[in-house]
C-alpha cells in the first residue's frame, strides 16, 4: 500500500499513519497489511458472528493538536469485506494558528466492500482541521460511510465559535468522479452555525453514503427516509437522496447524542439492507 500521495511537505507537530489492508483467502477475509506510526493505532477486536473482519483506530495521545498531520489508507482487494472504525470520538484541539490536517483514503477492489464508520468528530472551540477522504471504487465495489461531526464540547457547554473546518469528500467509480462534497466553516462560526439558513442552531452535523453496485441506490431511499423520521425527538432534521449512484444521508441536530443515535440506526438499517449484514453496530461503538 502507498500513501505518498497524500504526504505534504508542510511542516507539523507530529505526522501519524495508519495503512491497514485487508484479502480474501481460504473463503475468508484477513488482514494482509498493517503499518503504523504515533499516534495512530489499530485494534483489531473479534468480530461478532456474521460480521467482517473489524478495525479500530486508536489515537494514543488522546487527540489531536494545531499542526498535527495524519495519514490513513484503507485497502480492501477483490471479494473481500472489513469494517474500519474508531475506539473513541476524535478530539481536534484548540489552536493558536496551525491547522491539524487529516487525510483518508479508502481503496475498495471489485466484488469487495468496506464500512468506514468513524464515531463523531469533536471541534474544542478555536479548533482548526482540514480534512479529506477518498473512496476510490472499482467498477463492482460496495462503500457504507460517512462522519458525525459536533461543534464545540457540548457537555460542558462550549460551542465551536472560531476556527476552522474544511472537509472533503470524494466518491469515484472506477476512477470516475461520481460524488463530491466540501463543507468550509471560518471567520465568525457562531453566527453561521446559529443561522436558520445554515445550521440552524445545531449542535451537529452528519453525512452517510452508500454506494453499492450491485444495487440501484433508489431502492433504499423509501426505506432510509422512514428510519430517519422514526426517531420521535424535536430538535433533529434528517433527510436523503441520490446523486450519482450514491444515497446521500445527512441530519442536524441539537443534541449531539440524539445525532449518534440516529447515525446508528441508519447505518444498521442500510448494512443489513444493502450489504445483507446483521442489523447491529460493532459493540465498540457503544462503549
Amino acid at each position: 500500500m502507498e500513501t505518498k500521495a497524500l504526504i505534504r511537505n508542510t511542516p507539523s507537530r507530529v505526522y501519524g499513519a495508519a495503512e491497514i489492508g485487508f484479502a480474501r483467502g481460504n473463503g475468508a477475509s484477513r488482514l494482509v497489511h498493517l503499518y503504523e506510526r504515533d499516534p495512530l493505532r489499530v485494534l483489531f477486536p473479534r468480530p461478532e458472528a456474521g460480521e467482517p473482519p473489524l478495525a479500530a483506530i486508536v489515537t494514543t495521545s488522546g487527540g489531536l493538536v494545531a499542526g498535527d498531520h495524519v495519514d490513513v489508507a484503507v485497502r480492501v482487494d477483490d471479494g473481500a469485506a472489513a469494517h474500519v472504525t474508531a475506539s473513541a470520538a476524535e478530539k481536534i484541539y484548540r489552536s493558536l494558528g496551525a491547522t491539524t490536517e487529516i487525510n483518508q483514503l479508502l481503496t475498495i477492489g471489485d466484488d469487495a466492500a468496506l464500512e468506514f464508520l468513524p464515531p463523531e468528530t469533536i471541534l474544542f472551540d478555536g479548533a482548526r482541521l482540514r480534512r479529506k477522504t477518498l473512496v476510490d471504487l472499482a467498477l463492482t465495489a460496495a462503500f457504507l460511510g460517512g462522519g458525525i461531526v459536533i461543534f464545540g464540547r457540548r457537555a460542558r457547554g462550549e460551542r465551536f465559535t472560531r476556527g476552522l473546518l474544511h472537509e472533503v469528500w470524494e466518491v469515484r467509480r472506477d476512477g470516475r468522479l461520481v460524488w463530491g462534497d466540501a463543507l468550509h466553516l471560518d471567520g465568525d462560526i457562531a453566527a453561521i452555525v446559529d443561522d436558520t439558513a445554515c445550521f440552524d442552531g445545531a449542535a451537529g452535523c452528519a453525512t452517510m453514503i452508500l454506494a453499492a453496485a450491485a444495487h440501484d441506490p433508489q431502492q433504499f431511499i423509501t426505506g432510509a427516509r422512514m428510519v430517519q423520521a422514526a426517531p420521535a425527538t424535536g430538535g433533529l432534521r434528517a433527510g436523503a437522496t441520490v446523486v450519482g449512484g450514491v444515497l446521500v444521508a445527512r441530519w442536524l441536530a441539537k443534541d449531539a447524542m440524539v445525532l449518534r443515535r440516529a447515525y446508528a440506526d441508519l447505518a444498521c438499517h442500510l448494512r443489513a439492507e444493502a450489504l445483507g449484514l446483521p442489523r447491529r453496530m460493532p459493540r465498540i461503538w457503544h462503549v
